[in-house]
């Protein structure tokens, strides 16, 4: 996939993300492999992601049969709730970063090198990530009945926080993305590119797609 360099003003908010990309014409990605037969259910997810000097400019738009949001501090385990997420290899050494976002932007990024022993980002760090969620901030139990949702991530470099990357331009970088929520009613777990293992895992960098930057 390859990932437009998008030229955006020097203060730029998440809520402006999806009408700069509408203008741009990035197209959207659907998020629907279902990669394991027990858990069949397949609510309908797509993205569209660019970049910009110093960052990802990420959209989701998701319709589920029930939607959660129990964490509304960064740094919970926002996978449990309707969650979407980003893994990449950002810096070519072996580690992957987890970004995973519930469906009113509350904020988990992880690093390391497998799924264990995994270094979570600070607040100081999770903070920089510009968010905007349709549902709103405020969190919220499990509502039944089919809902639509979108967030926007403004995800800065700096937000890779093991790394010190200046830029990406011309890089082809691993990459995923995924749905799931766990602690649903009918949980699910969706990529992007195909996990073809046994039992449900996005920590496996092996199967990652590649997302090229201009």
């Amino acid at each position: 996939m390859k990932l437009r360099k998008l030229q955006v003003p020097a203060v730029m908010e998440a809520m402006d993300v999806p009408a700069l990309l509408d203008k741009e014409q990035i197209g959207y990605e659907p998020i629907a492999c279902v990669n394991w037969a027990e858990y069949p259910y397949k609510p309908d997810v797509k993205f569209r992601i660019a970049h910009t000097e110093d960052a990802f400019l990420l959209h989701f738009k998701v319709k589920e049969a029930s939607v959660r949001a129990h964490y509304g501090e960064d740094d919970g385990d926002v996978w449990t709730d309707s969650c979407v997420e980003f893994f990449s290899v950002p810096g070519g050494d072996g580690i992957y970063y987890n970004i995973e976002c519930n469906c009113i932007g509350t904020i988990l990024i992880g690093a390391g090198e497998e799924r264990e022993n995994r270094m979570r980002a600070p607040l100081n760090v999770t903070k920089q990530v510009k968010r905007w969620a349709s549902l709103g901030n405020q969190p919220f139990e499990e509502r039944l009945g089919e809902c639509e949702w979108e967030v926007a991530l403004i995800i800065p470099y700096t937000a890779f926080f093991r790394h010190q990357i200046t830029s990406l331009d011309g890089k082809t970088i691993p990459a995923n993305f995924y749905k799931c929520g766990d602690a649903l009613q009918t949980p699910h777990f969706l990529s992007w590119n195909p996990i073809p293992i046994a039992k449900p895992d996005f920590h496996r960098p092996d199967c990652f797609g590649k997302i090229e930057l201009e």
